[in-house]
């Protein structure tokens, strides 16, 4: 839908507190009014426009798991989606989507936390490690350091690996 790529777009961009519903509606050239009767607020065309699928985690063994965290900060590397975007902007100065961050990264932590091995501090380690990856996207998505947008993927993930190998696996 027009309206929702269009908001994704300026979300991203500017956020949720920069973001009219005025500029959702000229970018989607349709009336504001319009915008308002499918959505009745901007907080509601935000929570819309965010609305994320999770990718649920398969592995069955900590090596497995390793490799899938990776593979999924190497795809975070190469872009994220528009919505993804527009929270992680608005996320630090919206309560409303500071809660979708949360709640978001609290399932992430949940289904990680599940595939570790059993051990000392399973949800700990789960966090530490969804926020470890989340540091590197902030680092390289929204605010363009210099030595994290010149380095491929790959090599991110390669000096990355240990670091996550030893908090996936067992304590030792």
């Amino acid at each position: 839908m027009r309206i929702l790529d269009s908001a994704r777009e300026l979300f991203a961009e500017k956020g949720f507190e920069r973001t009219t519903i005025r500029a959702v509606a000229a970018a989607a050239s349709v009336d504001p009014a319009l915008v308002m009767q499918y959505f009745g607020s901007k907080r509601e065309l935000f929570s819309q426009a965010v609305q994320a699928l999770p990718v649920p985690l398969t592995a069955t063994d900590t090596d497995e798991l390793v490799d899938q965290l990776l593979a999924s900060l190497g795809l975070k590397l190469g872009g994220l989606p528009e919505g993804t975007l527009a929270v992680m902007r608005s996320m630090l100065t919206d309560q409303a989507a500071a809660d979708h961050v949360r709640a978001a990264l609290g399932r992430q932590i949940d289904s990680v936390g599940a595939t570790l091995p059993a051990a000392e501090d399973p949800e700990l380690r789960a966090a530490l490690l969804v926020t470890a990856l989340l540091g590197v996207t902030i680092g390289h998505q929204l605010l363009g350091l210099a030595s994290l947008r010149e380095a491929s993927a790959d090599h991110i993930a390669a000096l990355l690996r240990p670091a996550i190998k030893a908090l996936a696996g067992p304590p030792g």
